[in-house]
């Protein structure tokens, strides 16, 4: 078992550590020699996709790293010919979806209720019923948000199963037959002061389908 993390490692400390924390062998890496030896890929969150490549000029976007954004969408293209599980965090559950030919909202309207204000903002969830998350977490889910962007159009074959309560975003998706989820919130630093909801149970069931 060996996990890639599909970001530049100046970067993905965050994810490491929680991968550490599991006990789970990992890289971070965007080499596709290292990648193509993975059992499994994780997309971590950043900063937001280059508008063009779903179709779009620039209308809210910020952070944009155009290489980077090229190097993970060959990451992607690789685990999805090799057929590997893969997980997408925040960032990395838009970069599924834009892989996939979904789009991203580049400015939410109800930006207030996500957006990182020093610290992760919580708000309340509710889940799809019979969605892998179901099987986790039940009908809702308390979760931590730190992001301005949101789900637009969904990817081929991607399907929502979480949203916000608040403003109906999606909060997680999975491709219709194929191994690949993705969060908009952090598993991989959820305060546990805050809410029950524990990242590493997700983990579990994304090393699950390796």
């Amino acid at each position: 078992m060996l996990i890639g993390i599909a970001g530049r490692p100046k970067d993905t400390l965050r994810y490491e550590q929680f991968l550490a924390r599991c006990g789970v062998p990992h890289t971070a890496t965007l080499e596709s020699s290292v990648l193509s030896t993975c059992t499994a890929l994780l997309f971590p969150g950043g900063g937001d996709i280059t508008p063009a490549f779903f179709g779009e000029r620039c209308a809210g976007s910020q952070d944009i790293d155009t290489e980077l954004d090229i190097l993970q969408l060959q990451a992607f293209s690789l685990a999805l010919g090799l057929g590997l599980p893969i997980l997408g965090i925040c960032k990395g559950m838009q970069l599924i979806n834009v892989a996939l030919g979904g789009t991203v909202v580049q400015d939410m309207p109800t930006a207030q209720y996500h957006r990182w204000r020093g610290q992760d903002q919580y708000h309340d969830t509710c889940i799809a019923p019979s969605s892998f998350l179901f099987r986790l977490y039940g009908a809702a889910a308390y979760v931590n948000s730190a992001h301005h962007q949101s789900i637009g159009r969904p990817g081929r074959d991607l399907i929502p199963v979480q949203w916000c309560t608040l403003d109906q975003s999606v909060e997680a998706l999975c491709h219709r037959t194929l191994p690949i989820i993705g969060v908009q919130w952090h598993p991989e630093r959820l305060d546990a002061s805050r809410t029950t909801v524990s990242g590493e149970s997700l983990l579990k069931y994304f090393l699950s389908l390796a």
